[in-house]
């Protein structure tokens, strides 16, 4: 037993999924009844056309099939609980940042194992051994990713100022224990991780810049307002780097599978915070 992937790993994205239901309530569901037009803006950016994007990249980059399948795991990732504080500090629609990261990472049970299981098909990858059973990924996913966020969801219904108490602590684990499973994840290819980056950093680099330059001008034209705009380029830039990670570490056994997201991981900070930065300067 690998005690770090078998172990740490899912404890770790369970416990940051547990993070995210203690700060929700019903009102983040329902603002999805009175405010549909911006959240199906988002919805759409994020799980119809990041995943479109990063496929006709690794189908037009020259890269590897197993860096190409670790490029779209990371594409169909939902968006990272982060994404809500930088949103604040953009001045945006904080409200319906938290209503995307929530129902999209609800939603990736289904998501992301269908992303996936596609992507594997239709990427030439001649040589591997991959056998992915879709029921299997969603169970998995299902317990680690569902589960922690309605115990956390029922944790805050029925103990309210607990939860609140509990909230900002536990986004502060949350933020540590991302950190540790990127290191991990980095420290465990550390004899290839030079060539990994280079073969992976600049594609998802290129992934990273465009859908976020995509989403910004989609929002623009489709969106309610600019604190909205804001919002859905931020959530479309950040992505649940452990969620991807635990995907490629248990479906695909980690390895050259964790890199694209590893690099994805730490360039869209710098890239959400520039654009932070920029929107704040011009408001």
């Amino acid at each position: 037993m690998n005690i770090v992937t078998d172990l740490i790993l899912p404890l770790a994205l369970a416990f940051i999924m547990f993070a995210l239901g203690l700060g929700l309530t019903g009102a983040d569901f329902l603002r999805v009844i009175k405010q549909p037009r911006d959240f199906l803006v988002g919805i759409f950016s994020q799980i119809i056309l990041l995943p479109i994007i990063a496929f006709i990249l690794v189908k037009l980059w020259p890269i590897s099939p197993e860096l190409a399948i670790g490029v779209m795991i990371i594409a169909a990732a939902p968006g990272g609980v982060t994404s809500n504080i930088l949103t604040s500090f953009a001045r945006g629609d904080v409200a319906l940042s938290i209503s995307l990261t929530a129902i999209i990472s609800l939603l990736s049970v289904i998501t992301v194992p269908f992303i996936i299981l596609t992507s594997v098909t239709l990427i030439d990858n001649l040589g591997l051994n991959v056998n992915i059973s879709l029921t299997d990924m969603a169970i998995s996913m299902f317990l680690i990713v569902t589960v922690p966020v309605i115990i956390g969801m029922i944790f805050r219904k029925f103990l309210s100022n607990l939860a609140i108490k509990l909230e900002a602590t536990a986004k502060k684990i949350s933020a540590v224990l991302f950190i540790l499973v990127l290191l991990g994840a980095i420290l465990a290819e550390k004899d290839n991780i030079i060539i990994y980056f280079a073969q992976a950093g600049l594609i998802t680099l290129v992934l990273n810049v465009t859908m976020m330059i995509v989403a910004y001008y989609v929002a623009q034209l489709l969106a309610s307002g600019a604190q909205q705009k804001k919002c859905i380029t931020i959530e479309c830039g950040l992505q649940n780097g452990t969620l991807a990670i635990f995907v490629a570490t248990s479906i695909f056994g980690g390895g050259i599978y964790v890199i694209p997201a590893a690099t994805y991981s730490l360039i869209m900070f710098a890239t959400s915070l520039i654009f932070v930065y920029l929107v704040r300067r011009v408001s």
